[in-house]
């Protein structure tokens, strides 16, 4: 079987760059098979994708699915951690001997290869040089201004942004995108810079941008690199390989410490976050922060620009849009897990914790985490959702998910967590109604629950008995009422209409009398 970087190239050269199966089989040494096969299981499925009405996240896993393949046999590098630190050890006592005037002692190469093979080492002239070459190399770096072809490239990369989000500070990641023929600047807040962020800012940027650049361009961060293989290679991360895949569009990473490599959007970063948050830092929620940074973001792509040649970004990405690959039905982002419910009733999720129904405990659900949601499925049903929270060692509770638990233990929910974490409109009405009787506020939950009627319709309810029993609410007034297709109970009473007023208070009397 192939790897999935293989996969990816195959895909990309015959529907990207037209390549014929002969060429591409010729120039991965694939067997035209192999290649013949692949491309015939990517084009079923986006067939299915395009085919249905709206995205399928099965048919997408389909798209990006990883080849199984045997890696027991995969030879080892030779070259490890501890000879590269022998190495430079003997790189250093050369250092020490130059410094003392016994530069005509120093070891040369030949003489450090002899030295790691004596100490048991298998490794070879070349890669011996190969590394001290890279170690030695203090000759400056010319820099070569480049041209680009519109939607040819893009680039990626993140900055940290620190605001007042509520009245607290918080430091939150910034992602930004930078076309490099139109300098074009997008950007969006998120609380992580992890795993389904960097998912989630592509999907919403190709939404944005209407179509896919051919590339993409990262520098060495830890969502896009798996693991460095030897001194120059790189090994892309799955979550990387699966968006290039579904989207069509090659990438490739910057040098280690060389920024130049994507000039364009660490300009980008710095003037984005200086212009959007330099005068206002402080907003009531990270929403109205995002809203704030996409204004700056238009403010900026539609003024001239002189290194646009006097062109404004907006114009020139329309030129850009031109050359790009459509796009296909959203990319799914989320990141699955396995969480087991404990005797709370709630599954713990970076150190949080969120609670599900309570028939729930001791089983396995799946979790499908978002930058800012969180779903949890049982048994391939979505038995509940929570706004994904960041803070530490907090509990998020719906007193929904305690409901049956509570009916059999009414007396523990004044005191309980689920209780203390309700909206404040459920507490008021329990102490002002059912306080002495919290069987029958939990026999009302459950009844709501059951038909599907929001608290707000109980709020209603006894608005409308106040004014007719104000002394007589009760559990079965309220269902009754809330089953009534006819919502008006009270009729409108006319102030002039002295009999009227006279005969709703008599009433009264009446009822009180009987509850006595």
């Amino acid at each position: 079987m192939i790897s999935m970087s293989t996969k990816q190239k195959i895909i990309l050269l015959s529907n990207r760059d037209g390549y014929s199966e002969r060429r591409i089989s010729r120039e991965l040494g694939i067997n035209r098979e192999t290649v013949r096969r692949y491309l015939s299981e990517y084009r079923k499925a986006r067939e299915k994708l395009s085919n249905g009405s709206e995205t399928d996240e099965v048919l997408i896993e389909e798209i990006v699915r990883l080849p199984k393949y045997d890696s027991s046999n995969r030879d080892k590098k030779k070259f490890t951690q501890e000879i590269s630190r022998e190495v430079d050890r003997l790189l250093q006592a050369n250092e020490e001997k130059r410094s003392r005037g016994l530069h005509k002692q120093v070891m040369k190469k030949i003489d450090m290869l002899e030295h790691l093979r004596e100490k048991g080492y298998d490794i070879g002239y070349t890669t011996v040089c190969n590394h001290i070459n890279s170690k030695l190399l203090t000759r400056k770096e010319a820099f070569i201004r480049q041209v680009y072809s519109p939607g040819d490239v893009c680039e990626f990369d993140w900055g940290e942004v620190k605001l007042a989000i509520g009245g607290k500070l918080q430091t939150l990641q910034m992602a930004v995108f930078t076309p490099a023929m139109s300098n074009y600047r997008y950007a969006i807040l998120f609380h992580r810079q992890d795993t389904t962020a960097f998912k989630q800012a592509h999907v919403l940027f190709f939404e944005h941008i209407g179509g896919v650049f051919h590339t993409m361009v990262y520098d060495n961060m830890r969502v896009v690199i798996r693991k460095f293989v030897g001194l120059s290679e790189k090994e892309p991360t799955e979550a990387l390989l699966k968006l290039s895949t579904y989207y069509q569009f090659h990438f490739r990473f910057c040098n280690i410490a060389s920024g130049n490599e994507k000039g364009h959007v660490e300009r980008s970063v710095e003037i984005v976050r200086r212009k959007a948050f330099s005068n206002k830092d402080d907003f009531s929620t990270v929403e109205s922060a995002n809203t704030s940074l996409v204004a700056t973001c238009n403010r900026l792509n539609t003024r001239y620009n002189s290194n646009n040649e006097g062109k404004r970004s907006i114009d020139l990405l329309e030129e850009e849009k031109k050359q790009l690959a459509p796009v296909p039905p959203p990319f799914d982002c989320g990141w699955m897990e396995q969480c087991r419910v404990d005797k709370y009733s709630v599954i713990t999720y970076g150190t949080n914790h969120y609670s599900v129904p309570d028939h729930l405990v001791g089983k396995m659900v799946d979790v499908k985490m978002y930058p800012e949601k969180l779903h949890c499925y049982y048994e391939n049903r979505k038995v509940c959702h929570h706004e994904r929270q960041y803070s530490r060692h907090g509990w998020y509770i719906n007193l929904e998910h305690y409901l049956y638990t509570l009916k059999r233990k009414p007396g523990a929910l004044a005191g309980s967590q689920a209780f203390a974490s309700a909206p404040e409109k459920v507490k008021d009405i329990f102490r002002e109604y059912f306080e002495d009787t919290p069987r029958d506020f939990i026999e009302l939950l459950i009844f709501l629950k059951e038909h599907d009627y929001a608290f707000d319709k109980v709020i209603e309810v006894i608005d409308r008995l106040k004014k007719s029993s104000p002394h007589d609410i009760s559990l079965d007034k309220i269902k009754a009422l809330c089953m009534q297709k006819n919502e008006v109970y009270v009729p409108e009473v006319n102030n002039e209409d002295q009999i009227l007023q006279h005969s709703r208070a008599q009433l009264e009397q009446l009822s009180s009398l009987f509850n006595y």
